[in-house]
């Protein structure tokens, strides 16, 4: 089986169980296959804004068509400009993007909410679940600090086991101080790394699974004013492609899974030209062939062949994304989907995903609205 098959079938077991089934087996063959129509879709917005929304929104959409529909919103979650899947697909998490930062817990089965828990910053503005399911990381923006909850079998949060502020190297030009964008875990789990656009800076951790904290095993720097904000692994583990929003460019880095070491490139164009622009997200096919970066500013997705066992991106060309400032990107579980949350617009658009050249089209119909759209979650 290849790893984009297996991929693919886990996934579509969580979203079964995220959907409210039980899932005893990874699908297989003579399974049935999920339904290609109402499968789950979450929105994250702000509450907190003229014109946001009243907590996650819910949604389904058509595998097939990509047509999305409204089926309500779970109220009582402040602020959740992004969202995160639980390993075991039972429990939704939410950052609070507030001055006093926290993250939140949402039960799918019922759609209950589990309770919130402090990051001990201002702004988070990402979190991921650590593969193994039993730690959550997130990264507040604002005090450019990253912290680690635990998660208990019910997919509840437990009280911070680690907080980490980025204070050395200095801040960017223009910075006023650090700001943790992104943290994520490497592909073969033995490594946590963080992303700070204020302080140009990757730093790579070291997490103890047993006591949830963090420790600094190296850290790489981009060129100043770089302002690094995502990064996203090659499926092979041994390179990365990171997302610069401050100075309109991306960077391939070379990975070393045993050190957990970073080492950027040469920065690349994105396309969009001499206008503003600021890029929010890359992501990468399970097949390792193409990229996608969506491009505030310009309003539009980059899209790259990538090449060379992962090591270059070729710049192919950018496609319009229908909506004004694409803040998250991100596909179906089969990847034959690729969704665009449109800040500005308050419209989620999708395209049909081309995995033998890379191309993409725009789902036929409007846009979806949805207020204040920062983050689209499809299962």
């Amino acid at each position: 089986m290849s790893s984009s098959t297996g991929r693919r079938r886990f996934l579509g077991g969580i979203a079964a169980v995220a959907a409210g089934g039980v899932v005893t087996a990874a699908a297989g063959p003579a399974q049935a296959r999920p339904p290609r129509a109402g499968r789950p879709l979450y929105l994250g917005t702000y509450t907190s804004q003229d014109g946001g929304g009243s907590g996650i929104g819910l949604a389904t959409y058509d595998a097939g068509t990509g047509r999305i529909t409204g089926t309500g919103t779970i109220d009582g979650v402040a602020d959740p400009s992004y969202l995160a899947l639980h390993p075991g697909g039972h429990t939704l998490y939410a950052v609070d993007e507030g001055q006093d930062g926290g993250v939140t817990a949402v039960r799918l089965a019922d759609r209950r909410v589990l309770g919130r828990q402090s990051t001990g910053g201002a702004g988070p503005c990402h979190l991921s679940v650590h593969p193994s399911g039993r730690w959550l990381l997130s990264a507040n923006y604002l005090s450019g600090s990253v912290a680690v909850h635990p998660i208990a079998a019910s997919g509840a949060l437990g009280e911070r086991t680690a907080l980490v502020t980025h204070s050395d190297p200095a801040p960017g030009p223009g910075q006023e101080g650090p700001h943790a964008h992104q943290i994520i875990t490497s592909p073969d789990g033995r490594h946590v790394l963080a992303v700070d656009l204020g302080n140009d800076t990757v730093y790579t951790y070291h997490l103890d699974t047993t006591a949830g904290t963090l420790a600094q095993v190296s850290s790489a720097s981009l060129r100043p004013g770089a302002g690094p904000r995502h990064l996203t692994f090659h499926p092979g583990g041994h390179f990365a492609y990171l997302a610069n929003e401050v100075d309109n460019t991306v960077v391939v880095c070379a990975y070393d899974p045993g050190t957990g070491r970073l080492a950027p490139g040469e920065p690349q164009p994105t396309g969009t030209g001499s206008g503003t622009s600021y890029p929010a997200q890359i992501l990468v096919t399970a097949e390792g062939g193409f990229a996608y970066l969506a491009n505030r500013g310009h309003n539009s997705l980059t899209r790259y062949a990538i090449e060379a066992d992962g090591a270059r991106l070729r710049l192919l060309d950018t496609v319009p994304v229908g909506g004004d400032f694409p803040r998250h990107i991100a596909f179906s579980p089969d990847e034959q989907l690729l969704f665009a949350a449109n800040q500005k617009s308050g419209s989620v658009t999708v395209f049909h995903v081309d995995h033998c050249g890379g191309g993409l089209t725009p789902a036929e119909g409007p846009a979806f609205a949805a207020p204040i759209a920062v983050c689209a979650l499809p299962l």
